[in-house]
């Protein structure tokens, strides 16, 4: 089956929309959150089925040194010994943000207290604030059927 997008991304479609969403990863860069943004990113797009994203940040983890075992293990993350306790508190906090209509508490004290042990509050808001990004990208990305590129294979 032959794969089409049905338009540009409206990031790059709506003027300014491509400026906004940079300037906002880079405010999350500067917190400096000391786990991999790649593999939250990885986590959320896979539980969103995003091809282009997984596609994207399974590369950019490995590029980043991140090795096979952890970029392939990020679905199985609770099951494998390849996660500080850091990154497993920040991939609860992806699943739960990700996930906000699969539960009557939609993230639960324990997830929140977790991720809360691990990074101050600056760090704790960027990493919800890329959670929401991540999230956002996968869901234009979804909408606008965008495809994986032969080209990045």
């Amino acid at each position: 089956m032959l794969m089409t997008a049905r338009m540009t991304n409206p990031a790059f479609a709506v003027a300014g929309a491509m400026d906004a969403l940079d300037a906002l990863s880079k405010a999350v860069s500067r917190a400096r959150v000391p786990i991999s943004r790649e593999l939250v990113h990885l986590r959320a797009s896979q539980i969103n089925g995003c091809s282009v994203c997984v596609d994207m940040h399974a590369k950019a983890a490995r590029k980043s040194g991140e090795s096979e075992e952890r970029v392939f293990a990020v679905a199985a993350w609770r099951e494998t010994p390849y996660f500080s306790d850091a990154e497993r508190a920040a991939l609860a906090l992806t699943e739960a943000l990700t996930r906000v209509a699969d539960r009557d508490e939609q993230v639960p004290d324990a997830i929140w207290d977790a991720a809360a042990e691990h990074f101050d509050q600056t760090q704790l808001g960027a990493l919800v604030l890329d959670i929401a990004t991540v999230n956002l990208w996968n869901r234009l990305n979804i909408a606008t059927r965008q495809v994986v590129s032969e080209q990045s294979w």
